[in-house]
């Protein structure tokens, strides 16, 4: 047998080894699952999956959760002014202080143009069926807006918000600039 057709035979048998073990890697949960059971794999940092961007009170409006090691959450609320001076201009409030102890979600804003935000509640599933559907995660619980006048008195305004995850894929609607 000459040696170009040795050479042949030895590629194309890596080839189809290589093709077969690809094949094997990309199949389904399920099938790679032994005892039936179907489980997505754990990420490295316990939460993480539930990093990513949530609705907030307005449409157009999101809050970023970034789940980082030991439950440490980083992040901002980005929102709309509501005052004389920033009406319809993006205000970004980052975290001052984020936490995440099993679904239990807990985070506080700098403060920006005099308001701030408080959040205490949970992670949980949503009406999602997959990470690519709105609302897989929601953020459940209670929201307080801080709010200072110009006179320094602070006053508070909490109410009750079931903030929707975003589709994994999907960018954050920021409108546009003029």
């Amino acid at each position: 047998m000459p040696i170009h057709t040795t050479r042949f035979h030895a590629l194309l048998a890596c080839f189809v080894l290589f093709a077969w073990m690809l094949a094997g890697a990309q199949a389904k949960p399920d099938e790679q699952n032994k005892g039936g059971q179907n489980r997505a794999p754990s990420p490295a940092t316990p939460g993480a999956d539930y990093s990513g961007m949530y609705s907030f009170l307005r449409e157009g409006e999101f809050v970023q959760v970034t789940v980082e090691d030991q439950g440490r959450v980083t992040g901002f609320v980005s929102r709309y002014g509501d005052s004389e001076s920033d009406r319809g201009v993006f205000l970004d409030h980052f975290f001052k202080l984020g936490k995440l102890d099993g679904n239990q979600l807990a985070f506080t804003t700098e403060t920006v143009h005099g308001v701030s935000f408080e959040f205490r509640g949970t992670v949980e599933r949503g009406e999602g069926k997959s990470r690519g559907d709105e609302a897989y995660y929601v953020l459940k619980g209670t929201l307080v807006e801080n709010t200072t006048d110009e006179a320094k008195k602070t006053s508070s305004h909490s109410h009750e918000v079931a903030l929707k995850g975003f589709p994994q894929d999907m960018a954050p609607p920021h409108p546009e600039r003029n």
